[in-house]
């Protein structure tokens, strides 16, 4: 194995994820994508950028606020205007930001007190949008890019009024993000791992607790517990599907009680020191059916032909040719289907570059590179008309292949919730994997 999975802790034993490293390179990959870019700066109101860019955070809570804001000009380095005392906080803790030439005395300059529209909570007379283009603006002067054009990811319209009527030219930036993002750093791909050791920990807690008589809602806070225990710093969601409302996929849990012989499928998304999964298995509870097992031998069919692909040089268009196509599952078309054969980056949020999709791929393909963390995601209708299967694996591009870092057991279909089984006549307590099943009953593996 090629990527190793260390302990969350710092020690001085052992070389482990470098944070200094981590911050200096995701930087020089944001300056490179912006210089090869036609744009004079980057303005950014996302939270996975800002954090990108700055390597600041504040929680999650405000991830939906739109309230804080970083800009990166040509040559220069990050500013970032926070929410009320956080950028205090910066100034304190953040040395990376402290550019060296404010007053003397005074903050670093890179760590600023300001706050953008909330949304439009505040009154749109209070001209908090005007504040932000005026901010931003100085900067651009400051550093002779007022004439260039600046790249913005996301923003709302009274901040774009604003910046328009400070005679600036506003496009999109969120491009030269992702392209800074798209691949990984080697501190980045052992971030992802560790996400991904934990979910695989969640998983094991989830198959022995899955039984009848188990509220989907109930699945999901035993999951979050889990993942809050072992260090993670958001639980983004998790999705838990069973019984009839596998097919079609809600992708949203319900407080649905799970009875003997459903499918459930999870897909569990949480954050380490910001770096996401999206992580689907799906287990049989109590029995599997012969439709149940049939679906799931095709949904990791569809799985092991696209991994198989994966390698430097490969594009987005021949993974996704040999899944099938949506009208073959009983949709009308690539959008109705979207989402169920599929994948998509992961990195400090998902989805991200590259993606999968018959919708978009097959026209317009992606090349695959060494370094690339993505998930690819494959589903399939039972022929009992209701139960399905759903199967996600994330992969790290290597130099001649691929490696898969999600690691709980999705070779065969796992039946939870099965308490005893018997072998030569004695009763043992029940919580092996399907092969185990295989053998006992007589059924043959894929």
């Amino acid at each position: 194995m090629a990527i190793r999975t260390y302990g969350p802790n710092a020690v001085d034993w052992e070389q482990r994820i470098d944070l200094d490293r981590l911050r200096t390179e995701r930087l020089q990959r944001l300056h490179t994508a912006l210089n090869q870019s036609e744009l004079g700066a980057l303005l950014s109101f996302d939270f996975a950028n800002i954090r990108y860019m700055s390597s600041t955070h504040i929680g999650t809570w405000a991830m939906d606020k739109l309230i804080r804001f970083a800009l990166l000009v040509r040559g220069g380095e990050p500013v970032v205007w926070d929410f009320g005392s956080a950028a205090r906080h910066h100034q304190l803790y953040n040395p990376w930001l402290d550019h060296g030439d404010g007053k003397e005395g005074g903050p670093p300059t890179g760590a600023r007190a300001g706050i953008s529209t909330l949304r439009g909570a505040f009154h749109p007379d209070a001209g908090i949008g005007a504040d932000v283009a005026a901010k931003v603006a100085a900067e651009l002067r400051e550093h002779g890019l007022a004439g260039e054009p600046l790249g913005v990811d996301l923003a709302e319209m009274p901040v774009l009024h604003a910046l328009k009527e400070q005679g600036i030219d506003v496009v999109d930036g969120q491009q030269v993000f992702l392209e800074a993002r798209r691949v990984k750093t080697p501190d980045e791909i052992s971030l992802l791992t560790q996400a991904c050791s934990m979910v695989d920990a969640a998983y094991e807690e989830l198959y022995g607790h899955l039984r009848p008589g188990v509220r989907e809602n109930e699945c999901v806070g035993l999951v979050s517990k889990v993942l809050y225990d072992l260090g993670s710093e958001y639980v983004e969601g998790v999705n838990a599907i069973s019984g009839e409302r596998c097919s079609p996929h809600p992708h949203v849990y319900s407080d649905r009680l799970i009875r003997p012989g459903d499918p459930a499928f999870f897909d569990i998304l949480h954050s380490h020191l910001g770096y996401r999964t999206c992580y689907y298995r799906t287990f049989a509870v109590g029995s599997a059916s012969p439709a149940q097992r049939d679906a799931y031998v095709r949904c990791r069919a569809y799985m092991d032909e696209a991994i198989a692909l994966v390698r430097p040089g490969a594009t987005t268009a021949d993974i996704v040719e040999v899944w099938p196509r949506a009208e073959e599952f009983g949709f009308p078309d690539e959008t109705a289907a979207f989402a169920l054969q599929y994948g998509h980056g992961v990195g400090l949020s998902i989805w991200e570059k590259p993606v999968f999709s018959r919708l978009v791929s097959l026209d317009h393909p992606e090349v695959l590179e060494e370094g690339m963390v993505f998930a690819l995601e494959t589903y399939w209708p039972a022929a009992d008309g209701w139960s399905a299967a759903r199967i996600e694996e994330e992969v790290v591009v290597t130099a001649d292949g691929c490696e898969v870092i999600t690691k709980f057991p999705a070779e065969e279909l796992l039946v939870a919730g099965r308490k005893y089984w018997t072998v030569g006549g004695e009763l043992n307590t029940r919580r092996e994997s399907q092969s185990h099943l295989n053998t006992r009953e007589g059924r043959g593996g894929r």
